[in-house]
């Protein structure tokens, strides 16, 4: 039987996890009515996020239940407030990570809302009313207008879904760190998997020199073949690893488990960057010689601001960029986050949202 959180007018329906065993089951609960600044949006599609298995699990403890996750979320405006001008009935429609932010600090004034210390996330988190906000493994959500995306006409609502997140992670580093100002540079992307396989793409649409690392050769065919990567090194091939010593300009790490950080410093130049995406549970250790005596850079990056993320989905529009996905049903949640957890997944679960979630 459905669990219900409250039975005002603006109901709604998910599936949410209830406790840190992230076991995620039918929940009713009630979304905040449309605003004059809101867009309510019909869920058709969401990705699966390796944050929404984190957040679940409480593996970062600032979890907080009842938790609907979600946050690639794309769908259809059912209604719009009166002074929305962006968006009308019947477009179509795009959520990511963020739905709120104060709108008037330093950051959200660069367009940077995602960098606001009042950054409200689309799930996991409190509006500034108090409201707890439910994600995207849900019907309907209402946001408002600032934090919604156009999502383009050349992109599919169900591999385009984990642009609004994965998507974004990859293309904003790219952006602030140069690794597009110059085309032939050589980019390492450490990982793959949701973010890795997109970061490759994106990458040759900007021209870089693409090797995929990894622990092992599983991938390696279809990273080249299919993914189009330049070339692909095995971490555990003393041999390559010793040869791949500084031909790398940059490299981005989307690893989100505990593992070491001087095997890529090793492949930079003197001068390169790395950039780390991942969010493992514990603190990875620092080498600060290759830092010093290389002059290297370790950086970091977490998703984009809303222009910079419309700019990204319309970038990977004009680019045929999506995900590959695997298409799921609701009721499929459960099993797919314990694949997920294994990282048994080519290469992000997509929910088949409006086809497969019933309040019944």
């Amino acid at each position: 039987m459905a669990k219900s959180q409250s039975t005002d007018q603006n109901k709604a329906f998910g599936w949410a996890a209830n406790d840190k065993s992230g076991v995620l089951s039918p929940f009713h609960f009630s979304r905040r009515e449309n605003g004059d600044n809101d867009v309510t949006v019909k869920i058709l599609f969401c990705g699966v996020c390796h944050s929404d298995l984190h957040t679940i699990k409480n593996d970062w403890g600032f979890s907080h239940y009842p938790i609907i996750p979600g946050h690639e979320i794309v769908g259809i405006a059912t209604k719009v407030g009166k002074n929305v001008t962006k968006f009308k009935e019947g477009d179509r429609v795009g959520v990511g990570v963020i739905i709120g932010s104060c709108q008037s600090c330093e950051s959200c004034n660069q367009d940077l809302e995602n960098y606001c210390p009042q950054l409200v996330y689309t799930y996991n988190s409190r509006s500034s009313d108090g409201t707890r906000n439910q994600g995207g493994y849900s019907d309907k959500i209402v946001v408002d207008q600032r934090f919604v995306l156009s999502f383009p006409d050349g992109l599919p609502s169900d591999a385009g879904a984990p642009l609004l997140c994965a998507g974004i992670t990859v293309y904003s580093p790219m952006k602030y760190y140069g690794m597009t100002e110059e085309k032939g540079k050589h980019l390492g992307v450490s990982g793959l998997g949701g973010l890795g396989h997109i970061a490759v793409k994106i990458g040759k649409a900007f021209g870089l020199k693409v090797t995929v690392i990894s622990r092992s050769s599983e991938k390696e065919t279809e990273a080249i073949n299919r993914l189009g990567a330049d070339s692909f090194l095995v971490t555990t091939d003393s041999q390559k690893m010793k040869d791949a010593i500084g031909t790398m300009d940059f490299v981005l790490d989307t690893v989100s488990a505990e593992h070491s950080l001087l095997p890529l410093f090793s492949l930079l130049k003197v001068n390169g960057k790395l950039v780390t995406l991942g969010l493992p549970e514990k603190p990875l250790e620092l080498p600060i010689f290759p830092l010093v005596l290389g002059r290297k850079m370790v950086g970091g990056s977490q998703i984009g601001g809303m222009k910079e993320t419309q700019e990204m989905l319309d970038f990977c529009a004009k680019h045929n960029i999506v995900a590959d996905i695997e298409l799921i049903k609701m009721s499929d949640i459960n099993t797919a986050m314990d694949r997920l957890a294994k990282s048994d997944v080519r290469y992000r679960f997509v929910i088949d949202v409006a086809n497969s979630i019933s309040s019944a």
